[in-house]
């Protein structure tokens, strides 16, 4: 049987570019944001611009993840304790967590067969909160159009958490651009890759010049270019804690590069995800997850479901396929593994039963597609993962 060598969690190297920006910044001694010289903008308040130009927003702030970016949308919007927030139940820790981090209280709303959230329980739960705090769940996206026609009737404000969206979009519209807020990171495993970092975009000047002095911004408005007039930030410069999370300047130069390379480094992706979705339509026993036409996405991690199946037939196909070299994440197991857990997991919010949920989430296998893969490897990957479908799917038939 074939064996696939390669590596899940191996990431390309950076380029050149980025690395004589590291190697400049280095050199300066200047790595704090504000610490710049006389005449430079400084490596993240050009980052700042260069990223609100992309998502066609007209504000940006850099920050020191993706957590602390949701953390602080959620407190910029003013989000008090005790309050509810809703999100999706299909997400990962860091989102409830962003919620319970401000002590507020995450509300679960169901998910679809698509990975995206139910919009006939987000209509039925609307009534409990006047926030959404809407996860892109592994680069899923929902009807915008749709969502916003239920939210902006229930008056409830969208944060989008664009964790693994940067780039995408629904309808040609960039995704974090139909909330009142986007969320990015650029953890390694995201479209642009700094380890740990993160970006709030907004067209409101008042969320922004909040976000900012959350941040911890020492009073140094003026230092940043994407974003509110300076007398904006006269509400909020002596109301607002010191949150410190400010990116760097290290971080901001090696993302610049990388943005700037984002629309091919996205094609790639796309390339080897459309590689496997052809591949594995051909498989019994599995189930696609199927994306609408307005859908922009990218292809950086594959999902696919094994619905109706036991959890002793899930695990013996992740088995196999590892034994193979196929490293599947199954959000169905029963404690949380590495990167992945369920919202069961989550003792730090109120225990919600949300059975349509488990019945998808439980049949969820999901990988990661770095681009160190080749199109072949990416084939053979593929094949694995269909012989070991294949190969438990009569046992099921069986009885």
């Amino acid at each position: 049987m074939e064996i696939f060598n390669g590596s899940f969690t191996q990431q390309e190297p950076l380029s050149q570019e980025a690395i004589d920006a590291a190697l400049r910044v280095l050199h300066s001694g200047r790595l704090h944001r504000y610490n710049v010289e006389e005449g430079d903008a400084g490596e993240v308040a050009l980052l700042e611009i260069e990223f609100a130009e992309r998502v066609a927003s007209e504000f940006c702030l850099a920050v020191a993840s993706g957590g602390y970016a949701l953390a602080t949308a959620l407190r910029a919007v003013g989000v008090k304790p005790g309050q509810k927030v809703l999100t999706n139940a299909f997400t990962l820790a860091p989102v409830p967590g962003a919620i319970a981090s401000i002590n507020a209280v995450p509300v679960l709303v169901e998910v679809t067969e698509n990975l995206t959230i139910d919009f006939d329980d987000l209509e039925a739960k609307a009534p409990q909160s006047d926030v959404l705090l809407l996860s892109h769940m592994r680069g899923h996206i929902c009807d915008m159009e749709k969502l916003l026609k239920i939210t902006n009737r229930h008056g409830i404000r969208v944060i989008e958490d664009c964790a693994h969206t940067m780039g995408a979009g629904w309808n040609k519209k960039p995704s974090g651009s139909y909330g009142i807020i986007g969320c990015f990171s650029t953890q390694t495993y995201k479209h642009i890759n700094s380890g740990e970092g993160g970006l709030i975009t907004t067209n409101d000047p008042q969320i922004m010049s909040k976000s900012i002095a959350l941040s911890g911004s020492y009073m140094m408005f003026e230092k940043h270019l994407s974003a509110p007039a300076k007398a904006h930030f006269d509400g909020v410069k002596y109301e607002t804690p010191n949150i410190s999370g400010r990116m760097d300047q290290l971080r901001a130069a090696i993302l610049r590069p990388q943005l700037k390379e984002l629309d091919n480094q996205i094609a790639r992706w796309n390339e080897r995800y459309m590689i496997i979705e052809s591949f594995l339509r051909r498989v019994e026993g599995l189930q696609i997850i199927e994306r609408q036409t307005q859908e922009n996405f990218v292809g950086s991690s594959f999902q696919f479901l094994l619905l109706n199946r036991s959890y002793a037939e899930i695990q013996s196909i992740v088995e196999g396929c590892k034994s193979r070299g196929v490293e599947l994440k199954w959000f169905g197991q029963g404690e949380p593994i590495g990167f992945t857990s369920k919202y069961d997991s989550w003792k730090y919010i109120p225990s919600q039963k949300m059975t349509k949920s488990d019945r998808i989430i439980n049949s969820i296998l999901d990988m990661r597609l770095p681009l160190t893969f080749s199109p072949e490897d990416c084939k053979l990957i593929a094949t694995i993962i269909g012989q070991e479908v294949e190969r438990k799917t009569p046992l099921e038939r069986n009885g």
